[in-house]
């Protein structure tokens, strides 16, 4: 992936500057200083990036900047760059294809029953049920715990028996004895609890990194899912800006952006700065950051490596369920992106993905569910009732 591709020349950004990245030289001159850096930025001494790598944020917490490959000049802002990337990027991780199952087929299975968890069979995350009726996984982005789904379960709690599923190491919750392989981990303790806990096929929302999880878990064990609600979340977060680019090439740039993502965390300031092109409501803005903040930089940075380095492109065939993506643009629109532009990106990861519909957002940003959350749960309930309908509204309070 070139930085020099869609970019726009100009002087080294300033504080003042409404610019979101920067090319780096190797030994800028004059010298770069922190106040050179606007506030999300990570100052780099030099020759700690090679010559004319790109930091580009990616997420609330510190250091989340994915590194982009060499420019052809020493310093440029990029402008036309964020044409063709998108929010999630912020926080923004199989085998031979199956023949697609119609809608049809996936009448909704009985209303589950709460099984005893055993939240030692599940260390890598645990899980708050709420509600009664079809069973629904929520789970969350990068950094986020599962309160970010609190509007949601608030809405869907009388018709659906709620799994709300918080990451270890993400927003407050202690960190993973281990991060190796951590989002295959994740995968696969989920698709364990739906097992254990007896939900027949049960739906899945997911946001961010949790819209990755689902379609893997989903690549993975097609019989065991039911349909999909993927809230701005893409199968290659990497091919944003190139198509072609493959997991392996895109391992050195990963392996850059874990290591700067690994070093610490932001002050509040900086982070409210970081998360303002992810969440447009301000008081979400400050919710938001503070769980950046509260979020273990090793696991977020893994967790980023293993969406960056994990393809799903050619597997979204496997998936026999209907699918819902519902995408952002609004935050890149002073940069360039229009809706038509990123509704293209869109389409063309999906491409391989039999039954899905995609729709975007006409004003909200990365954090959907926030800033644009009438439209939100309209079009994930109305989904959610066509393909995984609730029989009548559940008796008696949570679970």
């Amino acid at each position: 992936m070139s930085g020099g591709a869609g970019c726009e020349e100009g002087p080294l950004a300033t504080p003042q500057d409404d610019v979101l990245n920067y090319l780096i030289p190797q030994s800028p001159n004059p010298p770069i200083t922190p106040a050179a850096i606007r506030p999300g930025f990570l100052a780099v001494r030099a020759g700690r990036l090679p010559f004319g790598q790109v930091l580009l944020p990616l997420g609330p917490a510190r250091g989340q900047f994915w590194i982009i490959n060499h420019a052809p000049n020493a310093l440029m802002t990029m402008k036309r760059f964020a044409t063709a990337l998108r929010p999630f990027c912020a926080a923004l991780l199989l085998t031979g294809a199956t023949a697609a199952t119609p809608a049809a087929a996936y009448a909704a299975p009985a209303p589950a029953t709460v099984v005893a968890d055993n939240p030692a069979q599940h260390p890598n995350f645990t899980v708050r049920v709420v509600g009664k009726g079809r069973p629904v996984l929520l789970i969350p982005g990068l950094t986020c715990p599962g309160a970010v789904w609190d509007e949601t379960v608030a809405r869907y709690q009388q018709q659906y028996q709620c799994h709300v599923v918080s990451l270890a190491g993400f927003g407050g919750a202690p960190a993973p004895a281990s991060t190796d392989k951590l989002m295959q981990s994740v995968r696969d303790q989920l698709l364990a609890y739906i097992k254990t806990q007896q939900l027949q096929r049960p739906a899945v929302i997911g946001h961010s990194l949790g819209g990755f999880l689902a379609l893997w878990m989903s690549t993975t064990q097609p019989e065991a899912i039911g349909p999909l609600v993927i809230v701005d979340s893409l199968p290659f977060l990497s091919a944003v800006q190139n198509p072609a680019m493959t997991a392996e090439q895109a391992k050195p740039m990963a392996e850059n952006m874990r290591q700067q993502m690994s070093k610490g965390k932001m002050t509040m300031a900086a982070e409210r700065q970081m998360v303002s092109s992810l969440v447009a409501d301000t008081a979400a803005r400050t919710r938001v950051a503070r769980w950046g903040l509260a979020s273990d930089p090793a696991t977020v940075a893994q967790a980023m490596y293993d969406l960056s380095t994990t393809d799903l492109r050619q597997e979204l065939g496997r998936i026999q369920q209907p699918v819902l993506v519902l995408g952002s643009w609004a935050a890149y629109k002073p940069y360039g992106s229009t809706k038509e532009s990123t509704r293209a990106i869109f389409a063309q990861q999906y491409a391989q993905l039999p039954q899905h519909r995609i729709e975007m957002s006409e004003g909200g940003y990365h954090f959907l569910m926030y800033d644009d959350t009438k439209w939100y749960l309209d079009l994930a309930g109305s989904f959610l009732q066509q393909h995984a309908p609730a029989k009548g509204k559940a008796k008696g309070k949570n679970s």
